[in-house]
């Protein structure tokens, strides 16, 4: 298996599901479960990787507090090697708020420590016996966003390839700069809203040959209806998965686990496509973004019977 470092974002999901509706300020909303997870779109990457059986190690920042810890152990209950986390008692762990509905879900991010990482924290030796470097949540990672071509260039002339999710911008700038990015970039894995904001845009079909530089590989997720790139200058469509979904938290990350897995195994992009529905959708099974991420068999087994 191919051997993926992520430098990213740690933070804890406190996710509140069967929301009827959004809380409004001066009103009480009651929610039929909550539940304490591993939170990130890179720690459920991490570990959704892991959980196929991608060795993965995991470059970040966090506060020695409880929260902190907890992420850190629940990434080695996975496997996942975090020598290189660095828990700093004067920072705090990030918290995200998730308000979780059948259809769709809202966040509500403190972000914490997930500023703190920086470039100069992926050394060189970072990439011993390494593979590929994948980073997520462009937007958040404010202190990296800035170094990240850069970090993209040293990952690449140590041998590795590269992906990156972009995230939501809360912003809502979005930003000319990280089209630049991405020509240090091999696989780009925005969600349909997001590359459209970034391609300025209106369908993400658009999107994809707006952004189309003819080195990266873009993968627009579009949720409950599949995933689409381009192949030879033709759209490439792969339809969801069918499962009985019960929290979508995550479910985009867990896509991006199944398609970069498929893809440092160089399958056909349709089938990394699949493999990325597949993982998306086993995610949704269960409260959270990792408690039902897939198994290689299980994947197989959903994919088989399609």
């Amino acid at each position: 298996m191919k051997r993926v470092v992520i430098a990213g974002e740690i933070n804890v999901d406190l996710i509140f599901s069967g929301v009827p509706e959004l809380p409004q300020f001066g009103h009480e909303t009651l929610a039929q479960s909550y539940l304490q997870c591993p939170g990130s779109s890179s720690m459920i990457l991490a570990m959704g990787l892991a959980r196929l059986g991608s060795p993965v190690r995991f470059i970040g920042r966090c506060g020695d507090d409880p929260f902190g810890r907890f992420c850190i152990a629940a990434l080695r209950d996975r496997d996942v090697d975090t020598s290189l986390i660095c828990a700093d008692a004067a920072l705090r762990t990030g918290v995200t708020v998730a308000m979780s509905a059948h259809a769709d879900r809202a966040l509500l991010t403190w972000s914490g420590a997930i500023a703190e990482l920086s470039a100069d924290d992926v050394s060189d030796a970072a990439f011993a016996h390494a593979d590929h470097l994948h980073v997520s949540s462009y937007y958040l990672q404010t202190k990296l966003r800035p170094q990240l071509g850069e970090l993209f260039v040293r990952a690449r002339a140590a041998g590795l390839s590269t992906s990156l999710d972009p995230g939501s911008d809360p912003e809502r700038r979005w930003g000319r700069e990280l089209i630049e990015v991405l020509r240090h970039v091999d696989v780009f894995l925005p969600n349909q809203s997001e590359a459209c904001a970034i391609a300025g845009v209106d369908t993400p079909e658009e999107a994809l040959r707006a952004l189309d530089n003819g080195t990266t590989r873009i993968v627009v997720k579009a949720g409950s209806r599949g995933a689409m790139t381009l192949e030879d200058g033709q759209l490439l469509f792969a339809p969801a998965s069918a499962v009985q979904a019960v929290d979508t938290t995550g479910a985009g990350d867990s896509f991006n686990s199944g398609f970069l897995h498929a893809w440092l195994q160089d399958l056909a992009p349709l089938d990394c496509l699949r493999w990325g529905n597949a993982c998306g959708a086993l995610s949704t099974r269960g409260i959270g973004g990792t408690a039902t991420q897939g198994t290689r068999e299980e994947v197989l087994a959903l994919l088989g019977a399609k």
